[in-house]
C-alpha cells in the first residue's frame, strides 16, 4: 500500500512539472493539389507547432534588430501577402533606406534561391541579409543569440522545440523557417478555378484576362507558381544604376537582371519591381507596352522584330488586371495563424 501511493505521488509530482508545458505536435505541409512538390521538406527540420509558434514568435519580435525596434513583419507585412506596401525599398534601422524593394514571403519552400538577385541559396539562411544588413536590422548573429539566451521565456521555449534550452543561430534560423515555409498562398480564385472547386467561376472579363495572360505573359510568370524563378532584363532601364544578378555571378551577360517574381497576390504588393518605381498594375502594364529601354541584356522575349515589349491596348490592360486580381488570395492575408498573435 505504502508503495503503491509513492508511486501514485511520484506520478502526480511529474504531472505537475510538466503541466505548464505544451504538448509537441507535427504539423502537416500543405501540399496544394495544382502544385508540384516543394523543394524544402522539413526532413532536416520537422515541422511541429511549437516550433512554427516559435518562429513565428521571432519573426514579429523586433529584439532581433540593432536597436530592438524593426522586426521582420516591419517589412513584410502579412496583410500586403508579406510584402512592404506602399513603400518603394526596405526601411531599416535609424530610418535608412535600402536600395530593393521587400519581395513578399510565401511559397517560399518552392525555391531554390532567394532574394531578387538568388544570393541566399536556402530557405534557412533567407533572413540573414536583412538580420545583418546595415540598412535594414543591422544585427548579428551572436547579438540576437545572446539577447534571446537572456530573454524571458525563450530558452523553455527553444528546450520544447528542439529538446535542449541550447539557443544557437541554426536553431534560431530553422525556426524562422518553420514559420516562413508554412506561408503557403494557394488558396485563391485562380486556384478554385484550376482546380474545379466553387467558387472559382470567372466572369468574362477574367476569362479574357486569362487569354491575355497565357499568350503574353506565362512565359517568364509560369503558373502555377506564376513564376519561372529565372532572372531577367526586362527592360527597365538602358543603363544599369543597380547590377543585379551581377552582384551575384560577376557576369556581364546578369547585369540589370532581377528575379522574375511571381503574380500571386500582385494586387495587395504594390510597388513593383526591384525598386518599387511603379505604383499601380497599369503603370507596370504600360511600361511592357510602350516604356521599354533598350539595355544590353534586355531579354529576347520582349524585343520581337522591331518592337520592344509587349503590345496591350487598354482592353487588353484591363481584364489582364481583371484576371490578376482573381490571384488574391484573401484566406491567407486573414489566416490568424500568420498574424503577430491569435
Amino acid at each position: 500500500m505504502i508503495r503503491t501511493i509513492a508511486i501514485l505521488a511520484t506520478a502526480v509530482l511529474v504531472g505537475i512539472s510538466f503541466i505548464d508545458v505544451p504538448p509537441v505536435h507535427s504539423l502537416q505541409f500543405p501540399q496544394p493539389a495544382n502544385f508540384p512538390p516543394p523543394v524544402y521538406d522539413y526532413r532536416e527540420n520537422p515541422l511541429t507547432d511549437a516550433g512554427f509558434r516559435l518562429g513565428r514568435q521571432l519573426f514579429y519580435d523586433p529584439l532581433l534588430s540593432k536597436d530592438s525596434t524593426i522586426s521582420c513583419g516591419n517589412c513584410h507585412q502579412y496583410f500586403a501577402a508579406f510584402a512592404n506596401l506602399d513603400h518603394e525599398v526596405s526601411h531599416g534601422v535609424d530610418g535608412c533606406l535600402g536600395t530593393r524593394n521587400a519581395p513578399p514571403l510565401f511559397n517560399l519552400c518552392w525555391q531554390r534561391e532567394f532574394m531578387w538577385d538568388g544570393g541566399v541559396k536556402h530557405i534557412e539562411l533567407s533572413p540573414l541579409n536583412a538580420l545583418t544588413n546595415p540598412c535594414e536590422m543591422a544585427s548579428s548573429l551572436d547579438t540576437i543569440v545572446a539577447r534571446l539566451r537572456s530573454a524571458p521565456g525563450y530558452p523553455e521555449q527553444f528546450d520544447t522545440v528542439f529538446g535542449s534550452p541550447e539557443i544557437n543561430s541554426q536553431r534560431v534560423l530553422k525556426a524562422l523557417a518553420q514559420f516562413t515555409g508554412m506561408l503557403v498562398s494557394a488558396n485563391s480564385r485562380y486556384d478554385r478555378h484550376v482546380r474545379s472547386e466553387p467558387g472559382g467561376l470567372f466572369s468574362a472579363e477574367e476569362e479574357k484576362g486569362y487569354s491575355v495572360f497565357k499568350a503574353d505573359c506565362a512565359t517568364c510568370h509560369r503558373e502555377p507558381l506564376f513564376t519561372d524563378l529565372s532572372y531577367r532584363d526586362n527592360g527597365l532601364d538602358s543603363i544599369y544604376s543597380d547590377p543585379g544578378r551581377d552582384t551575384i555571378t560577376y557576369l556581364a551577360a546578369d547585369k540589370g537582371r532581377f528575379r522574375v517574381p511571381s503574380l500571386r497576390n500582385i494586387a495587395l504588393t504594390s510597388p513593383y519591381m526591384h525598386d518599387g518605381r511603379f505604383s499601380t498594375l497599369d503603370e507596370v502594364l504600360e511600361h511592357y507596352n510602350s516604356g521599354m529601354r533598350h539595355g544590353p541584356n534586355l531579354d529576347t522575349i520582349l524585343q520581337r522584330g522591331n518592337r520592344l515589349g509587349i503590345a496591350l491596348d487598354r482592353d487588353a490592360r484591363k481584364a489582364l488586371i481583371a484576371f490578376l486580381q482573381t490571384l488574391t488570395d484573401s484566406l491567407f492575408i486573414t489566416d490568424k495563424r500568420f498574424q503577430p498573435s491569435e
